[in-house]
């Protein structure tokens, strides 16, 4: 669960029938059909909370398994890629070749962080071989140069059932070609007027994330109620 307290994010940070409560697949800002919300992993490892305005590199696959691990260090990939990660990351993401978080792999992960970077060694494993994976990390400024483009505002759900879900996939698919592949940011704010950031509002949020959008739990709140959000996405702008 996320607890917020800061002002954005951008990032390279999830489903409901009355507008939608059942669905989801995590990064996060303030600025920064489903399956039902049980079904929704607890989230794990480098889930993204309320940082600075953050962007994402791109994808880095320098290594593969076929030795004794999947090395996809800092120090490895700035070799390999010169000038495209930033001096100082503040976080990291990793999946497979197909798409899947590393800690939803199965795999047993030996290091996953901003200084070193990642690495699955073959030892750790019951199937005696890691996946191939790929990472990316996020930054913040000066590095995130490119100005982003916003989406317009999308409120799917509200909070009458077991909480909101603004979740992207659910946004996607009721909004299609609307979100960018590979949003940078996300912002939430409340739906009435004026509206308040949801950073600002005091409320932990399951979700909050550029990749996945936000979820806010009716049980996570010390009240047992969520206000009512809507949320937009950064995305590079295209000509």
């Amino acid at each position: 669960m996320i607890k917020l307290a800061c002002i954005a994010i951008v990032a390279g940070l999830v489903f409901v029938e009355p507008k939608e409560e059942n669905q989801i697949h995590s990064r996060s800002s303030g600025f920064s059909k489903r399956p039902p919300p049980e079904s929704l992993p607890e989230p794990e490892l480098d889930i993204y909370s309320s940082v600075p305005i953050q962007c994402w590199t791109q994808w880095f696959n320098s290594d593969n398994p076929t030795g004794d691990e999947d090395q996809e260090t800092l120090a490895r990939l700035r070799i390999q890629y010169p000038g495209k990660i930033c001096p100082i990351p503040v976080g990291i993401e990793a999946t497979n070749l197909f798409g899947i978080p590393a800690d939803q792999t199965g795999d047993t992960i030996f290091q996953s962080d901003t200084t070193t970077g990642f690495i699955c060694r073959n030892g750790d494993q019951i199937s005696g071989e890691c996946n191939d994976y790929r990472v990316r990390f996020s930054c913040t400024p000066p590095y995130c140069a490119d100005t982003a483009c916003w989406t317009q505002w999308f409120d799917r759900d509200n909070p009458s059932g077991t909480g909101d879900w603004e979740t992207l996939q659910s946004l996607r698919r009721e909004n299609p070609d609307k979100i960018c592949e590979d949003p940078w940011y996300i912002e939430a704010v409340t739906v009435d007027s004026p509206s308040t950031p949801a950073i600002q509002t005091g409320e932990n949020f399951y979700v909050f994330s550029p990749t996945q959008g936000l979820v806010c739990r009716q049980e996570d709140q010390s009240s047992k109620t969520c206000l009512d959000y809507k949320v937009r996405f950064g995305c590079p702008c295209t000509k």
